[in-house]
């Protein structure tokens, strides 16, 4: 199994982030899980490039590969190719910023409007990092982001690979979520955050972006009860839910569709897509 998931490949989080247990990753190889430091800023490109080497390794031993996560920016890159977009220096990206935090979002989205319509039609309202880089790629290169994106090279071999995606019930989902960040919390979540934070990291980087990380430091450091800090952990996790299902919807759209919510309900009907590979 190659993990498809921006902040599953730290080790840091496990409990957090719902990393596959010890006697899970025993029973099935497991790769890209748990092996990035927290201090190293991952990114698609470089996620890109890993996981194409271990299907590559797989590949050679004659083994296919299962690739599972919540990343759907890695699915979207793996499958249809990525953009090769020329890195961005520091002062304008720093620029872009600045545009967006002194003018705020609508005078921020009119601006884009006129140098990537696409771009700022595409990407959904509140979505400050993706506005951001959108304008970023055009201050720096003279070339829309979004015609950057059309001209992506590599992707899967079209009938190489199958695909599915599980959107359960969403008052199903949002209950589960709620469940388990209550869990997580209760599992050493909090010690997570605790040595996370000890660390003195740049809270930009992706790992300090996890769901629900930001109201246990809270906790931890005396700002948030523990019930308050449990309450908007769950609420972020139901927004990120929330957000997945948009981008499963538009971006995954012609992907099959499994409602299931319980495990094996959802490998029955995976089968049942894929019948030639019952067992």
């Amino acid at each position: 199994m190659i993990g498809a998931d921006a902040l599953q490949i730290y080790r840091d989080l496990p409990v957090l982030t719902a990393i596959p247990d010890l006697a899970e990753r025993r029973g099935v190889p497991h790769h890209l899980v748990g092996v990035a430091d927290a201090a190293d800023g991952g990114s698609v490109g470089r996620w890109l490039a890993q996981a194409q080497a271990v299907l590559a390794r797989l590949r050679e031993a004659g083994k296919d590969a299962i690739i599972a996560g919540g990343t759907g920016l890695y699915f979207a890159a793996l499958t249809d190719g990525l953009a090769e977009i020329p890195p961005v220096p520091a002062d304008v990206r720093a620029r872009a910023t600045e545009a967006f935090d002194t003018g705020g979002e609508p005078a921020f989205r009119a601006r884009l409007a006129q140098v990537d319509p696409a771009a700022s039609e595409r990407i959904l309202l509140g979505d400050r990092q993706r506005l951001v880089r959108a304008l970023e790629v055009f201050l720096a290169t003279g070339k829309a982001l979004s015609d950057w994106q059309a001209e992506t090279r590599g992707g899967l071999t079209p009938g190489a690979w199958r695909s599915v995606r599980l959107m359960p019930p969403r008052p199903d989902l949002y209950a589960r979520c709620d469940a388990r960040f209550g869990t997580m919390a209760a599992s050493g979540a909090l010690e997570e955050v605790r040595d996370l934070v000890a660390r003195g990291l740049d809270p930009a980087l992706p790992a300090m972006k996890a769901v629900g990380l930001r109201p246990l430091a809270a906790h931890l450091a005396g700002d948030l009860s523990l019930d308050a800090a449990l309450d908007a952990g769950r609420q972020e996790t139901r927004n990120y839910a929330k957000r997945q299902e948009v981008w499963l919807r538009g971006r995954m759209a012609s992907w099959p569709t499994i409602t299931d919510l319980e495990a094996e309900a959802q490998w029955r009907s995976f089968l049942a897509l894929n019948p030639d590979l019952t067992p």
